[in-house]
């Protein structure tokens, strides 16, 4: 893998850049290689998720310390700052902001078209299902497997999904005449306008059955309840969807839709997490922080003990590789990042009070 350009560089701005000038640069870069309006040009494309991986890092002050202190690795590696990615492509993120240049998403929508989604067309197809799973931070980390229940429409077993009854066959809809629409006349301010409705009678196939089945009724599915265990990978995140095609509503004559799961991640009490990183704090006293400690802390896969040198401000970052989320696409973990907290006594018994006062005499 090549190594990735410096952020500052990427933008064109230099490291002591204030976060106006920041945004400024990217909005100018990203206008330039948006890839509607360099279509097929890769390059273009590459070039825009560097500088919005760029700006992901820099427009954030604890992101933008972290990687003027560790570089790539106090980031994240799953920071690819591609706009279109997210887990399994289901999520979509882009950040323009707002102020001072307006909504520039409704800009590019304007501008170029839209994209191509409004302009597809569709085949018949059943409903896709969406549910909600919530796992731990641990599960989350390691992957786990889950099981699911939901209601859905499956094809029915009698009529192999074709609505007749088994021996006989389909006919043309008598009602639409083999088109899957009628057109009705509705009264409007303008006066009565005509308009195509999905055909009640064969529900847009423009088929019915010359004998219904006798279990679906001759809708060709039948409703139920389904339990599957699903596999959870290590390293998803808040917000992740898991797809399974062909597991949601199947409908006549037609392709069945998907399943969609939407991960949340309950918040741990210890850990938060960020892209790969895996974000701890642990707090020392005055005394350790200023002569140098051993310090037993919390990781995901137990406990550890660090060498916390003398001297040790407030806010000093450490790092332990290899104990961080599981990069995407790779066996790899990211670090985790320990910030030092040192807390300061503010109850003083007399001889404390007597020994910190000859210490600052000192």
């Amino acid at each position: 893998m090549a190594e990735k350009r410096d952020y500052y560089d990427v933008l064109g701005v230099s490291k002591d850049a204030s976060p106006d000038e920041i945004k400024k640069a990217f909005r100018k870069l990203a206008m330039k290689y948006h890839p509607d309006r360099n279509p097929g040009d890769k390059s273009a494309e590459e070039k825009f998720k560097e500088i919005n991986e760029a700006y992901e890092v820099l427009k954030d002050s604890d992101k933008r310390r972290r990687y003027d202190q560790f570089g790539q690795a106090g980031v994240g590696g799953d920071a690819d700052g591609n706009p279109f990615g997210g887990f399994n492509g289901q999520n979509i993120h882009f950040d323009f902001g707002g102020d001072g240049f307006g909504d520039m998403g409704d800009l590019f929508s304007q501008f170029f078209g839209g994209g191509t989604g409004a302009r597809r067309t569709r085949e018949r197809r059943g409903r896709d299902i969406e549910l909600s799973l919530t796992i731990d931070f641990k599960e989350a980390i390691f992957g786990t497997e889950k099981p699911i229940s939901y209601s859905v429409d499956i094809q029915c077993d009698r009529c192999h999904g074709d609505g007749a009854e088994p021996g006989h066959s389909q006919k043309t809809c008598p009602t639409c005449h083999g088109t899957g629409q009628v057109v009705e006349t509705v009264s409007s301010l303008f006066g009565p306008i005509q308009q195509a409705v999905t055909c009640q009678t064969c529900g847009g196939d423009g088929k019915v059955a010359d004998v219904k089945c006798t279990k679906c009724g001759g809708r060709g599915v039948l409703h139920t309840r389904q339990t599957l265990d699903l596999k959870i990978p290590a390293g998803v995140d808040e917000g992740s969807a898991i797809r399974l095609n062909g597991r949601g509503d199947a409908i006549r004559d037609g392709q069945t839709g998907d399943l969609f799961v939407d991960i949340h991640v309950r918040p741990d009490k210890k850990f938060t997490r960020d892209g790969d990183l895996i974000l701890s704090e642990e707090h020392v006293g005055m005394a350790d922080a200023a002569l140098g400690c051993n310090l037993d802390i919390d990781t995901v896969d137990g406990p550890l003990t660090i060498r916390i040198p003398a001297g040790t401000q407030s806010g000093t970052d450490f790092k332990l590789s290899g104990h961080g989320a599981p990069r995407r696409g790779s066996r790899t973990r990211g670090p985790q990042i320990v910030t030092i907290k040192v807390d300061t006594p503010t109850r003083l018994n007399r001889e404390q009070r007597r020994l910190l006062q000859q210490l600052r005499n000192a």
